[in-house]
Parts: C-alpha cells; structure tokens; sequence
C-alpha cells in the first residue's frame, strides 16, 4: 500500500518541485486566498461542506462523516475523469485543504493509491498563510527597493512597466491590487482581491525576483483602495531612494482624461471618485466642478482637480520627505515616444551605484 507523504516547505524553489498543487477546500475558501498558480478541486463544494459541517454540530460526528465521507468519494471520483484523467504515472501533485486534515488526506490517500507520487502540505493552508505572514510582517523585505515618484497624471505605471522592457526588475502594485490609484482608481469596475490574496501575490511577484538587484515599484501611500500594503514591503519603501516624474500640468490633465474614459462616460462614477476625495473640496468648489461636467467640461475639470487637490498634497509630502533622489525625468508629452524615452532615462539613473544618490 503506498500512503502519501508529507511536507512543510512552502517556499517558492520547493513548491516548483510539483507538477500541480491542488486546493482541495471550497470554492468560497480558494477565493478568499491560496497559494498562487494552485488549482481548485474542492473535495466538498460551498454548499456541501455547510451541511456537513451544520451535521457536525447539530446531528452527530458519525453521521457527518459518514455522508462527507459518500460526498468527498463522488468529488474525487469526477475529479480523475475530468482534470485529472491524462495524468501520467509519474505526475507528481502536492495537496493541502485548510489545515492538512481529513480533507486533503481524503484526496491524497486515492491519488497514492493510483500510484502517483502525491505529497500532503502538513498544516494545510495556515502553513503557507504563516510563512506569507512571516515573510511580510516579521522579517526585512531582504529586496533593494527604488520609488518611482512624481505628481498625479504623470504616466507612472504606464512608465514603470515599460521601465521592465530595459531589464529592470519592477513590482506592479496598483496592478496587484487591481485598483489604479489616486483620481479614479475605482472606476475600473474590478473588485479588489483580498488582503490575503493581494499578499500572497505580492510575495509570488518578489519570489521571482532577484534579490540581489533593485526593484522599481511606483510610490504609493500605505494604502491602494482597501488593500493595505504590509509591513515589511511599507518599511521598505520608507527606506528606498526616490526617482522623480515631472510633466506640466495641462499634459497631465490631458493624460487622465484620455486614460480614465469612465469620467465622460458615467456621471455616477465621477461623483463617486469626487466624493472620496481625501480633503473634501468645499461645497462652492464641488458645485463648480460638477458644473464643469455638466457642460462637458472634463479636461478643465480634471485639470482643476489635479492642480487644487492633488497637486498640493504632493507638495507638501515633497518637502517633507527625507529618502534620497536618484535623479529627476521630465516629460512635456506623455505619447508613447515620451514614455519610451523616460523609461529609458529612468533605467540609467537605476543603473548607476546607489551611494550617488
């Protein structure tokens, strides 16, 4: 009889080991989080594994495993005529539920019988949200960190990927979070991932990495919508030296405008980005502003936004902080010739010794 074996690495070198990690919790659990490139092949599905559980607790623990039991053997049986059906004899999957228990040791115990080398996470999922934990609330990053800077409408993320064509290591954080940050990062119609989640990809995205190079990340608060950068990341970019874009401000308007077409096309979604302004703006200014959009007047709304509110702020932070600077970028277009040629920019100043800074 062959019986799975255990694990409790979950690093990124040993999970690569396996030609698949299966997630065998519900659906709703997956969502929440999991580790990152692993597939869903729940055991129980949502509705399932609530009424076994409701069983548990309310009938008897006989009868709750008796009928998971009957569930559990229908899912993994359509499980290995369906996804599972064209593995070869040497596949060689890694299984984890919650916390490593009845459910993945369920699964794991049919696939070693088949005779696939398959291996159980020891704890299941709260051994790798520990390690994510650990990783990025208790440890140093252990990554060179550098600040894309500069004011609102300035094409940073837009400059910062193409920054990753002239071989320059970069983390994409408003594309993480899958909000885009400051004016309308809102308005994609995208719900956030979890903080879970949103960690755990952070940590996937530095894992391939290498540590031994700067990173360039685009200068964030400490938040990005409702995600919450963590710690280790946070101290880090308090750390890291700066490099700044400059564009005047009418290049800057223009630049939101083309980019956010929601402001045009949706007057609900204008309000909404104008009332989570952080400094509310005055009822006068508001009516102003709100006036502009009903005649149509977005480049010159958007532009006041930027110049009244935005603007200021930047200012103020500006004077107030106390990290190096690389080097400033000035951009009087923000086309893709412009953008090119900035990142190019950028990629020297990143290049030079960072004791110039």
């Amino acid at each position: 009889m062959t019986n799975p074996a255990t694990t409790d690495l979950v690093d990124h070198g040993s999970l690569s080991q396996f030609d698949m990690i299966i997630d065998v919790r519900s659906p709703d659990e997956f969502a929440e989080d999991h580790v990152p490139g692993a597939l869903n092949l729940p055991v129980l599905d949502n509705e399932e594994r609530a009424v076994v559980g409701a069983m548990y607790v309310q009938q008897s623990r006989f009868l709750a495993r008796r009928v998971g039991a009957a569930l559990v053997a229908r899912n993994v049986a359509r499980h290995l005529e369906t996804t599972l059906a064209d593995k070869p004899a040497n596949f060689k999957p890694l299984i984890y539920c919650w916390r490593g228990g009845h459910r993945s040791n369920s699964m794991a115990t049919i696939l070693a019988q088949i005779g696939w080398r398959t291996i159980v996470l020891q704890g299941g999922y709260k051994t790798y949200r520990r390690a994510v934990q650990k990783q990025l609330y208790e440890d140093e990053l252990g990554y060179r960190l550098i600040l894309l800077d500069g004011g609102t409408g300035c094409g940073k993320t837009a400059i910062l990927n193409r920054v990753a064509d002239f071989g320059v290591q970069i983390i994409d954080l408003e594309a993480l979070a899958l909000h885009r940050g400051s004016l309308f990062g809102a308005l994609s119609g995208l719900s956030q991932p979890s903080q879970k989640w949103f960690e755990s990809n952070l940590l996937a995205t530095m894992s391939k990495l290498d540590p031994d190079r700067p990173v360039l990340v685009e200068a964030e608060s400490s938040r990005i919508g409702r995600r919450t950068l963590p710690p280790a990341f946070w101290q880090a970019m308090g750390r890291a030296p700066r490099i700044e874009l400059r564009a005047p401000l009418d290049v800057r308007a223009s630049y939101l405008l083309g980019s956010y077409p929601e402001i045009v096309a949706d007057r609900s979604l204008l309000e909404a980005a104008l009332s989570r302004l952080e400094v509310y703006p005055g009822r006068k200014r508001l009516e102003s502003w709100r006036l502009m959009a009903d005649a149509g007047e977005f480049l010159e709304l958007v532009r006041e936004v930027v110049e009244r509110h935005y603007d200021p702020s930047y200012a103020r932070s500006s004077r107030n902080d106390k990290r190096a600077t690389l080097g400033a970028v000035t951009l009087h277009s923000l086309d893709d010739l412009s953008q090119v040629a900035a990142a190019n920019e950028i990629a020297a100043l990143i290049a030079q010794p960072l004791s110039r800074a």
